[in-house]
């Protein structure tokens, strides 16, 4: 669409203008507050040039384009070519043209990189989000600085100006528009080396059937699928390939032998340590014999066409380069071809032709090859359809044997062979033929793979003619490989290509088979830990092995196996990551969000417990309803089959329904005639919902009613009294049952769920000991401190005193931290208030003080009130006040240090450290 924009009238070069500045940059992994997929965010100011859009810019369009023409395929909203051109002409703004030119410079590496967008950030004029797809992160956030310095190198000399890339990280360009440089520098950027053709082909083919896939280190070791659904690759060798048959395949001599014992058609030979042995062979067997290491690969150090005994002594030393011990072996006559076998099938067959020219009259062989190197397709190593030809001793020596050297001209039409061996990682060719071959030919090379025991392989196959018979023509098998590569049959020089890689997928996950594990995420204000650990123990006594995260570690089966905050994405990853896990359960903070977004492409229940003032006011949140935004991404990456589980109490989750794909499960703590009456409409449509009826937690589903359990057969809630901790088994229920969980599982589990340290560390631990009550419990902000105080509420009246130590973290609003000290004063009779461990950016003592003060303005006694800065000498001061008949309520951060206090406890209680308070 055009732009329409006010302008003073004024020219580019007359006007002074700010310089363009990145303000920050994000590299989301997985769905995201912008996106549903991984993308990298960079966050531009364009100053005085938001008034400039490109169809002000007097020559900018034809000049990127005579950069970059590649961007005349870029469709842009039109999604046909030349739309981004229309876009450009129609005017549009600069951060939408550098989103382009990064994703167009990521392509022009090899990367498969189209989507992207650009969004003005609200309430900032002239500042936008730039967005777009990457494959290698240190690529795409090259690409994007890059792509900023291009742009603003087409820009009139007064706009060219650029502040801050030193955000991304990367160098300034000495020319952006060199292109050839600019992809040079952007290749060497790549944060891991890109995948091979074959590893990439599989990763493709597994993604095509929504199979996830996770590199797992610098080269092409794969993990397909995740926890205990998942399979591994290396390159074409997987999990499910023998190492028996890759140690026999690996052995060509033993290889030989077994396929001679299935009567399979293979040259006479045999294994020789010194050259008058092989020479002896060599003249048994009859001229011409080939030559070959052991053990070797990728035809190094073999040489056919032995037809003398100084051919034999030289072949032999080149040979024994690559092995101690040398094979000497019948030539069969035939053309060379490679047969490759998946699960038993033979999935594709090419020709492979050695590296080599054809003269032309006029060049020598070095310029020949020079020119053949021209050839787009070929590349350094196995990393373009075909290899470059690199002129070596090798290569001397062959042209040695046919009289010639690099400096000769051959004839007109003469084709001029370079290596004995027909390998593509030493420049051969390679012509499709799959069709061509005879099905006794497929026979023996089916047999073959299985005498080995490899479900992929290579065998190297020679005959006059693949679709004639070997028994007719004569020929048969001279090698065969484990992790054979896969490129000369996903691109031939010539012919057919062939999806090799499907096969090997298929083969590793067959039609039906589930290579995800459930993933069900948790995110919340408050309650997240507790509904995760409350759905873990449900999803125990259904029989299933559970990999689960928290705030205060990551555990396998309830048993911690790191401690941590592990409430975000790395942990995450870890998770569906481990094979002895059947079913994922991550409490997801917005922290995590924020910064690298979720853990998981998609996940089947997503549960937002409700959104409350927490966090606010920070990394660009300022408005709850941003914040339900940010909670909402969990909800949103809900796949079609999967389920939404959401408050029906919280006028912020109810909004988040509206983006849900999958069904959406509603809990809420009203039931009977109170019941939402828009509950009532989704159950007449056929919907799920978890309600608390006459102090039952009650399932209904279309018309069926289903009591799972009543609240005082729950541990957790203290018999009803704990409202929060009801919520919170409504929302576990309501879990489970999107999860599948039969209701008497979750009865179960619900009622074995014990409100301890030992069950849910650090939320709502009770503790009674010499007549004095504690609870511990992790209420760090208003909202969950107005919860608890629904509980203290209930106890008060069997208690002398209710007393407290009260904290929140540093980083919170000034309101908020006012609020902790007003609801502490409404709480306790009496107040140990304490700093947070760090202060994230306030100095010592001032959370304290604003806690106080507000504390005080509410109306708390000035005696009543204590301030101290360390947790520990806290959490023992409020000790040493405690008497027998007291409630002692902690809000800790170190929580085992707090709880190991609690139970030492004892009348008198004294310890060698003494924190200083100050009334």
């Amino acid at each position: 669409m055009a732009l329409h924009r006010s302008s003073n009238g004024q020219a580019p070069g007359e006007i002074s203008t700010l310089p363009l500045r990145v303000l920050e940059h994000a590299v989301y992994r997985g769905p995201n507050l912008f996106a549903n997929r991984p993308m990298i965010r960079i966050q531009i100011d364009l100053g005085t040039l938001e008034e400039w859009p490109t169809n002000r810019l007097p020559g900018f369009t034809d000049r990127l384009l005579a950069a970059l023409p590649g961007l005349l395929d870029h469709g842009c909203s039109f999604r046909r070519p030349f739309g981004l051109v229309e876009r450009l002409r129609e005017g549009t703004w600069l951060g939408h043209v550098i989103e382009h030119v990064a994703l167009e410079l990521q392509a022009l590496t090899g990367a498969g990189t189209t989507r992207g967008k650009t969004r003005s950030v609200f309430g900032r004029k002239g500042c936008y989000n730039i967005l777009f797809v990457y494959e290698d992160e240190g690529c795409g956030v090259a690409a994007g600085s890059f792509a900023i310095q291009l742009v603003a190198a087409l820009l009139p000399e007064h706009f060219r100006r650029v502040e801050a890339l030193g955000r991304l990280r990367q160098p300034l360009l000495a020319d952006p528009l060199d292109i050839p440089t600019v992809l040079a520098r952007l290749r060497g950027s790549y944060a891991r080396p890109p995948l091979g053709p074959t590893t990439r082909a599989l990763v493709d083919a597994a993604r095509k059937r929504n199979i996830p896939a996770v590199r797992l280190d610098q080269h092409s070791l794969v993990q397909l699928g995740q926890g205990s659904r998942q399979k591994r690759i290396r390159a074409s060798m997987t999990g499910a390939t023998s190492f028996v048959g890759v140690n026999i395949a690996g052995n060509k001599q033993l290889t030989r032998d077994l396929l001679a014992q299935a009567s399979l058609p293979v040259p006479k030979g045999g294994v020789v340590p010194t050259e008058d042995e092989a020479l002896a062979l060599a003249r048994r067997l009859g001229w011409p014999v080939v030559v070959k290491p052991l053990d070797g690969n990728h035809g190094r150090g073999v040489t056919i066409g032995v037809a003398d005994e100084t051919m034999l002594r030289a072949a032999f030393n080149v040979a024994q380069r690559h092995s101690r011990k040398v094979i000497v072996e019948q030539q069969l006559a035939g053309r060379d071809f490679r047969i490759l076998v998946i699960a038993g099938q033979v999935a594709a067959v090419a020709e492979r032709r050695p590296a080599h020219v054809i003269g032309d009259g006029q060049s020598s062989i070095r310029a020949l090859v020079g020119r053949e190197n021209r050839d787009p397709r070929r590349g350094t190593g196995h990393a373009n359809a075909l290899t470059r030809i690199v002129c070596d001793a090798a290569v001397l020596a062959v042209l040695a044997r046919a009289g010639m050297d690099l400096d000769s001209v051959p004839a007109a039409g003469q084709a001029v062979y370079l290596r004995d061996t027909a390998n593509l990682s030493t420049g051969g060719a390679a012509i499709d033929r799959t069709d061509d071959i005879h099905p006794a030919n497929a026979a023996v090379a089916v047999q073959a793979a299985a005498v080995t025991g490899l479900d992929v392989c290579g065998i190297d196959f020679l005959s006059p003619d693949i679709a004639l018979p070997v028994a007719c023509t004569g020929g048969g098998i001279v090698e065969v490989n484990a992790a054979p590569g896969l490129r000369m049959h996903l691109a031939p020089s010539e012919g057919t290509a062939r999806d090799v890689a499907a096969p090997v997928i298929g083969a590793l996950f067959p039609r039906g088979a589930r290579a995800r594990i459930p993933i069900l995420a948790v995110t919340g204000t408050n309650g997240k830990s507790t509904t995760v650990r409350m759905v873990g123990r449900i999803l125990r006594c259904a029989g299933l092995n559970v990999g689960m995260t928290t705030t205060t570690g990551l555990y396998h089966n309830e048993h911690l196996m790191k401690r941590s905050d592990a409430s975000g994405p790395r942990s995450a990853r870890s998770v569906l990551a481990n094979p002895c896990v059947d079913v994922a359960v991550l409490e997801t903070a917005r922290g995590g969000i924020l910064r690298e977004g979720l853990g998981f492409d998609r996940c089947d229940i997503g549960a937002v417990l409700n959104v409350t003032e927490d966090h606010l006011g920070l990394l660009g949140i300022d408005r709850l309803e941003q914040l339900a935004e940010v909670k909402g991404v969990v909800a949103r990456a809900v796949h079609r089959r999967g389920a939404a589980v959401l408050n029906a109490d919280d006028p912020l989750c109810r909004r988040i329904t509206r983006s849900v794909r999958g069904q959406t499960i509603w809990f809420s703590l009203c039931g009977g005639a109170e019941r939402p009456g828009f509950i009532g409409d989704h159950l007449a449509r056929g919907g799920t919902a978890v309600v608390l009826e006459h102090e039952a937690i009650v399932l209904h589903r279309a018309d069926a009613r289903t009591t799972v359990t009543t609240v005082a057969q729950v541990p957790s809630t203290l018999a009803g009294a704990a409202r929060f901790n009801t919520a919170n088994a409504l929302a576990a229920t309501a879990i489970c049952v999107g999860a599948g969980i039969a209701p008497e599982r979750i009865r179960e589990g619900l009622q074995a769920f014990n409100s301890s340290f030992e069950d849910n560390p650090g939320r709502l631990n009770v503790h009674d000991v010499h007549g004095v009550k504690f609870i511990v419990d992790y209420a760090h902000n208003p909202a969950a401190l107005r919860a608890l105080g629904g509980l203290l509420h209930t106890l008060r009246r069997q208690h002398r005193r209710v007393m407290g130590m009260v904290s929140i973290p540093g980083d919170r609003r000034d309101d908020d931290i006012a609020a902790m000290g007003a609801l502490a004063a409404g709480l306790f009779d009496e107040i140990v208030f304490r700093e947070a461990p760090d202060g994230r950016g306030r100095a010592t003592g001032e959370v304290n003080a604003m806690m106080t003060a507000s504390a005080l303005a509410a109306g708390m006694d000035v005696h009543c009130v204590h301030r101290v800065l360390d947790e520990i000498d806290a959490a023992e001061h409020l000790l040493r006040l405690a008497r027998p008949g007291d409630l002692v309520v902690l809000l800790p951060t170190a929580i085992e240090g707090v709880w190991s206090r609690v139970l030492g406890y004892r009348p008198g209680w004294t310890s060698g450290l003494h924190g200083q308070a100050n009334g």
